[in-house]
């Protein structure tokens, strides 16, 4: 396989290490990272901005103009403004959860991500990526966690970048959220049938970025 046409898929609840591992992997592989939880959360965080998070009409129709680019940095633009840091916090990650169950929503973000993962070798993480977004992706992943392990992560995240929570409201928020993704009607999060399971509630960092490549190595080769 050319690795331009390589896309390698990464789904799992929040907590479970997506992003770190995601972003690891695209470091050994040359490639990039798509992390398109990142792109719900550029879309919540407008909807806020333009204050109509709680209207669905309006919604749907910032929906179908919606643009999103990259830069070469890594960095998310709305438009021509940069919202890379803006959209990492509780009450936007709270929104695109509840925006992201729009059927519309969804259906006006998933060829963006399909136009920004190509050329590979691109590592696109998210919720839907192995069963809706790239069904047909050659090397899947579905990354799990404990509850508790997960919302301790999130925990340190929030608390590194000086956001002050407790941490039973990040595991409460996480519990909710976790029901709300995974039995929404529309790309529900669950495990693409062909996806490998990966329990990271007891493994490294490095363990796990080292047990995905053995898995992507054995294909690419």
């Amino acid at each position: 396989m050319r690795k331009e046409d390589l896309i390698i898929t990464i789904d799992g609840p929040a907590g479970s290490g997506k992003s770190t591992i995601a972003n690891q992997l695209a470091q050994r592989l040359d490639g990039r990272r798509l992390d398109t939880g990142a792109m719900y959360r550029a879309f919540a965080f407008e909807a806020v901005s333009r204050d109509i998070e709680e209207h669905p009409r309006e919604l749907i129709h910032l929906a179908a103009s919606f643009t999103l680019s990259i830069d070469a940095d890594g960095r998310l633009f709305v438009g021509e403004k940069d919202v890379t840091d803006a959209i990492r916090t509780p009450d936007i990650s709270s929104w695109a959860s509840k925006i992201s169950v729009i059927p519309e929503v969804r259906s006006a973000l998933v060829p963006i991500q399909r136009r920004l993962a190509l050329p590979g070798p691109t590592v696109t993480e998210g919720r839907d990526q192995g069963t809706v977004v790239f069904p047909d992706a050659p090397v899947k992943f579905f990354l799990t966690a404990s509850p508790e392990a997960r919302a301790r992560r999130r925990h340190e995240e929030l608390t590194a970048k000086g956001t002050v929570i407790a941490f039973e409201r990040v595991l409460a928020d996480q519990i909710e959220r976790d029901a709300r993704d995974e039995n929404r009607a529309v790309a529900p999060l669950k495990r693409a049938a062909d996806a490998i399971l990966v329990d990271t509630t007891e493994m490294t960092i490095a363990q796990v970025v080292d047990f995905l490549m053995e898995k992507i190595t054995a294909v690419i080769d």
